[in-house]
């Protein structure tokens, strides 16, 4: 099995002062050679954005974009829609940008810091008709057991979102002392795991809150629960 350990220390960080950004791959101005990617995981992007703030309207292109709001409330308003949408914590956005999308997120309270994971997985297929969706997913269809948010439109699993990769990303929360084992699609994947919460070990390997570990080369993996956590997966293939 091979490892490589991302402490959320090492991670990059940008202060632009209504953004406070946290990069585990290089993204913007933050670089690190060794962070360019984890397999086709391109971006994990960590944000804090203050109350009414955001990104204007900006473009994409061939390229799966995955948004998971941890706490407030998302806007987004795309070139697909005349209608802001509202993403809320519990629900999950795709969008796949395709021959080009150009779209505007923003924070969508007043008065509350806007938290929110977003993920960049390089598409396997090039130039598609740019693509919408979001879905909630209920909390205690995730506890203690694993909850599939996302995965390819090719062969997809029922109740995920869909996009452009052999990819699946899911969650799931452990009471501690709880273990999991993990089993990948194929000796081809990887997964790349974040704790968003709570310590665990991965093969004697400890990690903190916002601590992640890519594994690969396995066909499975065990997890046990140092405390109450909550865990990310994404899983790519090695490319």
């Amino acid at each position: 099995m091979k490892t490589e350990i991302h402490k959320a220390e090492d991670r990059g960080f940008a202060n632009h002062g209504w953004l406070q950004a946290n990069h585990s791959f290089s993204f913007a101005n933050y670089f690190d050679k060794e962070k360019i990617q984890f397999g086709a995981l391109r971006v994990l992007n960590d944000d804090i954005i203050a109350p009414k703030m955001g990104f204007g309207t900006h473009p994409h292109n061939n390229m799966e974009i995955i948004t998971i709001p941890l706490s407030g409330v998302l806007k987004h308003k795309d070139s697909m829609h005349n209608e802001w949408q509202s993403i809320l914590p519990g629900e999950v956005q795709i969008m796949s940008a395709g021959t080009g999308v150009q779209h505007s997120e923003i924070n969508g309270s007043n008065s509350e810091h806007l938290s929110l994971f977003q993920i960049w997985i390089i598409p396997n297929k090039e130039n598609v008709e740019p693509r919408y969706d979001q879905k909630s997913f209920e909390l205690n269809d995730r506890k203690n057991k694993l909850q599939t948010l996302v995965s390819s439109i090719d062969n997809g699993i029922n109740g995920s979102l869909k996009i452009h990769q052999d990819a699946v990303i899911s969650r799931i929360d452990l009471d501690q002392g709880k273990t999991y084992e993990y089993q990948l699609k194929s000796k081809n994947h990887g997964v790349y795991v974040m704790s968003i919460f709570g310590d665990i070990s991965i093969n004697d390997e400890k990690l903190n809150s916002r601590d992640a570990i890519g594994v690969s080369d396995t066909a499975k993996f065990k997890i046990t629960a140092e405390e109450d956590s909550g865990l990310l997966f994404i899983e790519v293939p090695m490319i």
